[in-house]
């Protein structure tokens, strides 16, 4: 049985150490199937995780807020094929007129980094961030070539949901996406103040050093290494209630199911069309990362094929620290995994629910 396959594989993680608190939701054709936790979150007062614990889980956010855009364009808001300019007229600047937002959602817009000298006082200054990245010189030609965008794409996505809508994507996020799936206390950009005693913790192993330094030289290109994610930063109150939704707050069972109601309806709940859903999860781009050094392929807002050709399907978006939630429309099956032992770049957790996952 999944439930019990995934529950051994995260208590014996928990119990050997390598891990302190997980979460696993996994849905086939809108419905649970398996909704795991272990461990604390938080491992100072041993407060237990439970299915409705809110972790930081870095980037995974991102594929929440590219859902957002998705909605927005089945609402008939805007499409992926208008020009950013035409909602937010200032990013035009210094030849970004014809970007679009397909450009946005598939990293090809041509501005990866920060603006020099950014803190992580100034990613809490939504207005004050857009303005600068408005401003950004871009690397190359919109839609030309891709770069992972990975502060940038929470600020150009979140402020063309902005523009288009008059609301923060916080707002939009509660109100179109986590509050019609009933998880709106489970999933945040944003998290209200009076919330942040129910987040799980994030802790730093003993042996993280050498892979922080790994990743900050692989970022170098793009943002200072005191705005990368860590434990300490995803702690820090300022970031955690800020709009920032090049990453995000959630439960393991929240952002399923926001997945879920991608593929199929969850409780009523269909999030897209068939049409628009297979727009979405196909092909976007294909290129080398400029950022990365390494292939890419996009769909609209997600990683397409992140577990080899073997899986051509399978979409979704991993955070630095070991989350992640993927989808794959050929099994309709959806999962996700959230945890607060952060460790930059290592992810055995998520592989090995992935694997059980694929072979259930």
């Amino acid at each position: 049985m999944l439930q019990q396959r995934i529950q051994e594989a995260i208590d014996r993680m928990v119990g050997s150490g390598a891990e302190t608190g997980v979460q696993v939701s996994v849905y086939r054709h809108g419905e649970p199937v398996a909704d795991a936790v272990a461990g604390v979150a938080d491992p100072e007062t041993g407060r237990p995780v439970t299915p409705g614990t809110p972790f930081y889980s870095a980037s995974t956010g991102k594929g929440v807020t590219a859902t957002v855009v998705h909605v927005l364009v089945e609402r008939g808001a805007l499409t992926y094929d208008t020009r950013i300019a035409e909602l937010w007229p200032e990013f035009a600047a210094h030849g970004k007129e014809k970007a679009t937002v397909r450009h946005a959602l598939t990293h090809t817009v041509g501005v990866p980094g920060l603006p020099s000298g950014v803190t992580p006082e100034d990613l809490c200054d939504w207005d004050g961030m857009c303005a600068r990245i408005a401003d950004s010189e871009p690397w190359w030609e919109p839609g030309t070539r891709t770069g992972y965008h990975a502060h940038t794409f929470g600020y150009i996505v979140g402020e063309i949901v902005r523009r288009a809508t008059g609301a923060p994507i916080s707002r939009v996020l509660r109100e179109e996406v986590a509050g019609p799936l009933g998880v709106a206390d489970e999933l945040y950009f944003g998290v209200p103040r009076g919330e942040l005693g129910r987040l799980a913790r994030l802790e730093t192993p003993a042996d993280v050093a050498e892979t922080a330094a790994a990743m900050a030289g692989m970022f170098a290109k793009v943002a200072p290494p005191e705005v990368l994610p860590s434990a300490e930063y995803a702690n820090r109150p300022d970031i955690l209630m800020a709009d920032i939704p090049a990453g995000g707050v959630m439960s393991a069972r929240a952002v399923a199911r926001v997945y879920a109601a991608l593929l199929d309806e969850v409780d009523g709940v269909r999030l897209v069309s068939p049409e628009r859903f297979r727009e979405l999860s196909g092909v976007a781009f294909e290129g080398t990362d400029d950022v990365m050094g390494s292939p890419a392929t996009w769909a609209l807002g997600y990683v397409l094929a992140p577990f080899g050709p073997g899986r051509p399907r399978v979409f979704g978006m991993p955070g630095v620290g070991g989350s992640g939630a993927y989808a794959d429309p050929e099994t309709g099956t959806v999962f996700a995994v959230t945890k607060n032992r952060f460790n930059p770049m290592e992810a055995s957790a998520l592989e090995e629910i992935a694997a059980i996952v694929a072979e259930s």
